[in-house]
């Protein structure tokens, strides 16, 4: 049976800080549940291909844009099932055991629970509560990963085409559809540790709500990276 996993990375100038999400695939690589690394880069000027070459990753290469890129790695990806990571994320040693548990005896998707590299009262309850948000309200970020059947990926359209929000678009598609999975997706801290904590985690809700009252992607993007 062929391994069933496509995974797909979306990068743009990561080189130097991808390498541990590279690292924590390997053992899914040996226990044959990856069959392929896409990674889909919006135009990075760092490298990338090199180390593409060097983990015998595929290199999909698409204009910038998380959900753009995230889209274009599903369309090219061979498994039954898509992994989909961020650069800056590293799964915890069990992943290989749940989502191989999970693939076999489940037709929803999943999704990791929320960790930061940094230990303190605030990452703790920042993560906390993106958890309590995924469990209660169905909305998990892109930083939890989500393991998705390729099949359930197109009937839901997959990933839209904008330029934020592209997690939480697909997520409130797969309403009923998601489960959480005992799986601790750990994230780099850098933006919240430059920002703040607190500031970077109101920004975020902010984002949120303006999203949900109708603002656009293209205008929350603009607010968020400014």
């Amino acid at each position: 049976m062929p391994a069933p996993i496509s995974v797909i990375i979306p990068t743009l100038n990561v080189a130097d800080t991808i390498g541990p999400t590279l690292a924590c695939l390997y053992e899914g690589m040996e226990a044959s549940l990856i069959c392929e690394v896409v990674i889909a880069d919006g135009g990075s000027v760092d490298g990338i291909e090199q180390i593409a070459n060097d983990v015998g990753a595929t290199l999909a290469k698409t204009p910038k844009g998380r959900g753009n890129q995230m889209r274009a790695g599903a369309l090219s990806a061979k498994g039954q099932w898509l992994l989909f990571i961020h650069a800056d994320t590293v799964l915890s040693p069990n992943w290989v055991a749940v989502m191989g548990a999970h693939i076999n005896n489940q037709s929803k998707a999943g999704y990791c629970k929320l960790a930061f590299d940094k230990d303190g009262f605030a990452p703790k309850l920042i993560a906390a509560l993106a958890n309590l948000r995924s469990r209660i309200f169905g909305l998990p970020y892109g930083d939890q990963a989500l393991l998705i059947s390729k099949d359930l990926y197109q009937q839901t359209g997959g990933y839209p085409d904008i330029p934020l929000m592209e997690d939480v678009a697909l997520a409130r598609k797969l309403r009923g559809q998601l489960k959480s999975m005992p799986v601790t997706a750990t994230t780099r801290s850098d933006r919240y540790v430059k920002e703040g904590w607190f500031t970077r985690a109101r920004k975020n809700l902010g984002t949120l709500v303006l999203y949900f009252l109708g603002t656009t992607p293209e205008k929350l993007a603009k607010r968020y990276h400014r």
